[in-house]
């Protein structure tokens, strides 16, 4: 019985043990991550940054976001093994050593009739004819009667004086720590405990089973769902104009599962008065054309309202019911709009490839989402390809002040930005009327915008030259500038109100025929991971060369520098095609910043296949070549043409750029841009 209610004792002990043993490295790993976050501020740092109350970390936003499930449950499972800690404090007892003289009230030595007497007083007290009280009976037998036994018996007294235990040597003992009701089996108890090991061992771990995988056969690792999948690769159409992949982002689950209330009609409808000059209305049929927008499903309707809300900063004309719906539309886009970018450049038959116009759109509306800017604005004005969308992302802007400064022959987003700060400061100054402050929050915001240097690099590995069906190699070194000096960091975007991590989309694709052949997405959030990654590839690179391990070990090196100075390597392949010239782009787009997106022109040759397998040489005019800033002369034809154009829509010439040609054994390209990007097939060491 002792030994089953000691067993008991230590079952807390042990499930305190199973509890500390992943709680507290995972603890300790949380805090770490915490603090290393806080080390550093990426972020903007502007007075419309401050003001938003986006970065503020009040006592209610610390709460809010400390209170996600994962945080929850960590400090559960910390107060459950403080009060474990208790409990085994309040029912620890120290182990007592068997003494005999202590528990017959003698001191050690006493002698034959001593012990007599004192047992005899012992046994007046607590024998059982004279106690009928149960513990004073079990007192009785488990330590009255051994300690007299010990000392009175010639055997025992010998086993105590050597042993330290009447009955001699004892060996090591061994328990299990279990409750004291499982272990107490009896009739009655058998059924219950029966039915508790079934639940635990059987039906837990099967409902936690069923659970996760109807979520896990609902959602994809990102968390976006296989309906939303399936509707973006079916809606995905090669001529999809930029201005209608709204209406295919907006056709995701996510989205249809929003509740559209009763309550929501009368706020939905003013929604619809400010933003109606962003949809897309026929203005000849305006009323068909409502009519025709209201048919549509509830859901599709509030959310393209509340991201219209979004894209023309009328966020103050939602209702407080709509408030919670606005923000969760926000939440879902950037992982929605990323896996529709997915399924823009994804390969498909017959050849391939994956379509260029679609995705510049998919890229082009996150960018106006998170700088929450309207689509109409990116529509071609003047010299300007791009519109006046890119100083709207500028603190202070509006279309007045693009306006203004136009006059002073600034027509580009990009001859604004060649410009010194000083001249900067006194065109914002003295032409658009802004403050001292409100000129230095341009220049901090222009500090954070991304410039991108990209070099790309195409060759079939171990040869001179690229033959149709080659395996060919792209290498693309993708370097990030910052006036801010800063490489990881958050792009300023007031409007939008979670945080959103800049990603940039390296794509290989011919222009003219519309096709994608290579592209991958890129992060500068992260440098161990891209050391990491960078350093495999080099190696195994090195290693199919034959290099020997000194030239690898400097290749390796060299490359780690270059990501701790802010580059990332991009390594993709693709199949040659069949013999002929081809005049690829490689485009650099990001997700988040608008205006910091660069593209350069690539000719690349492909050589008819040789019988033999021999690898003839190439003359200089058969040498495949990269021409820098010429911009292509045809026209893509495309069937739903829209109301704005983007910008790598059309090739227009440049003039402005020099116009230069390198010879080289295989394409390729160096080229000094506002960007960076890349996703899908190839690899990107980052």
């Amino acid at each position: 019985m002792g030994a089953s209610e000691e067993n008991s004792a230590l079952f807390p002990i042990f499930v305190l043990t199973l509890m500390a043993l992943p709680l507290v490295p995972y603890t300790i790993v949380n805090l770490f991550g915490a603090f290393k976050k806080k080390a550093a501020k990426i972020n903007c740092q502007c007075s419309v940054c401050v003001r938003s109350g986006k970065y503020h970390k009040s006592i209610f936003r610390r709460i809010s976001n400390f209170s996600t499930y994962s945080n929850l449950t960590l400090v559960l499972l910390w107060v459950v093994m403080a009060v474990l800690v208790y409990y085994i404090k309040q029912i620890s007892t120290e182990v007592q050593i068997f003494e005999p003289f202590s528990i017959l009230g003698l001191e050690y030595g006493a002698s034959d009739s001593e012990i007599k007497k004192a047992y005899r007083r012992l046994s007046i007290q607590y024998h059982p004819d004279k106690n009928p009280d149960p513990e004073a009976h079990s007192y009785f037998v488990e330590f009255i009667s051994k300690a007299y036994q010990a000392l009175t018996d010639p055997i025992s007294r010998e086993n105590f004086e050597k042993y330290g235990h009447p009955d001699g040597r004892q060996g090591l003992q061994m328990g299990i720590a279990l409750p004291q009701f499982l272990l107490n089996i009896d009739g009655a108890s058998e059924g219950v405990l029966l039915l508790g090991i079934v639940g635990v061992c059987i039906i837990l771990p099967l409902t936690v089973s069923v659970i996760y995988l109807s979520r896990s056969s609902k959602y994809t690792g990102n968390y976006v769902m296989h309906s939303t999948l399936a509707a973006y690769y079916h809606l995905m159409k090669p001529s999809l104009a930029p201005s209608k992949v709204m209406d295919v982002f907006i056709k995701a689950s996510e989205f249809m599962d929003i509740p559209v209330r009763r309550s929501d009609e009368e706020p939905l409808q003013r929604l619809f008065v400010l933003v109606r000059s962003e949809l897309n209305l026929d203005l000849k049929n305006i009323r068909q054309e409502q009519a025709k927008f209201w048919k549509q499903h509830p859901a599709l309707v509030k959310t393209e309202l509340l991201l219209q809300t979004q894209l023309t900063r009328e966020t103050a004309a939602l209702s407080p019911t709509l408030q919670g719906d606005f923000r969760r539309v926000l939440e879902l886009a950037p992982r929605l709009l990323e896996e529709l970018m997915k399924m823009a450049i994804i390969p498909r038959p017959p050849v391939g490839h994956g379509w260029l116009r679609p995705a510049i759109g998919v890229v082009e509306l996150s960018q106006s989402i998170v700088q929450a800017v309207p689509l109409s604005a990116r529509k071609a004005a003047g010299s300007s390809s791009e519109g006046y969308a890119p100083f709207l992302q500028l603190p202070h802007f509006s279309e007045a002040v693009v306006k203004k400064i136009a006059r002073k022959k600034v027509r580009t987003f990009q001859d604004f930005r060649d410009m010194t700060p000083d001249e900067r400061a006194d065109l914002l100054t003295q032409v658009a009327g802004f403050s001292n402050g409100e000129s230095h929050d341009v220049e901090m915001v222009l500090e954070m915008m991304p410039s991108v240097t990209i070099d790309i690099t195409c060759e079939t590995e171990g040869e001179e030259g690229i033959q149709e069906g080659d395996i060919v190699t792209m290498h693309a070194w993708v370097t990030l500038n910052r006036g801010s000096g800063l490489i990881r960091a958050l792009p300023h975007c007031p409007y939008f109100p979670f945080d959103k991590e800049e990603n940039f989309w390296l794509m290989l694709a011919d222009s003219f025929s519309n096709d994608v052949w290579l592209s991958q997405k890129v992060s500068f959030m992260d440098e161990a991971t891209s050391i990491i990654a960078v350093s495999k590839t080099i190696q195994e690179s090195k290693e199919g060369s034959g290099a020997s391990a000194r030239e690898i070990n400097v290749a390796v090196k060299e490359a780690i520098e270059k990501v701790k100075n802010g580059s990332r390597l991009v390594m993709g392949k693709f199949q040659a095609p069949a013999e002929g010239n081809y005049n690829l782009s490689s485009f650099c787009l990001c997700d988040s910043w608008i205006g910091c997106d660069a593209k350069s022109n690539i000719k690349l040759k492909v050589m008819k296949r040789s019988r033999a397998g021999t690898r003839g040489g190439f003359s200089a005019d058969e040498t495949p070549a990269m021409e820098d800033g010429i911009e292509e002369d045809e026209e893509e034809e495309e069937e739903d043409f829209d109301d704005y154009e983007s910008e790598y829509s059309e090739d227009e010439e440049d003039t402005k750029e020099t116009k230069s040609k390198r010879a080289v054994a295989n394409g390729s390209a160096h080229n000094k841009g506002n960007s960076s990007g890349s996703d899908e097939s190839g690899s990107e060491a980052d």
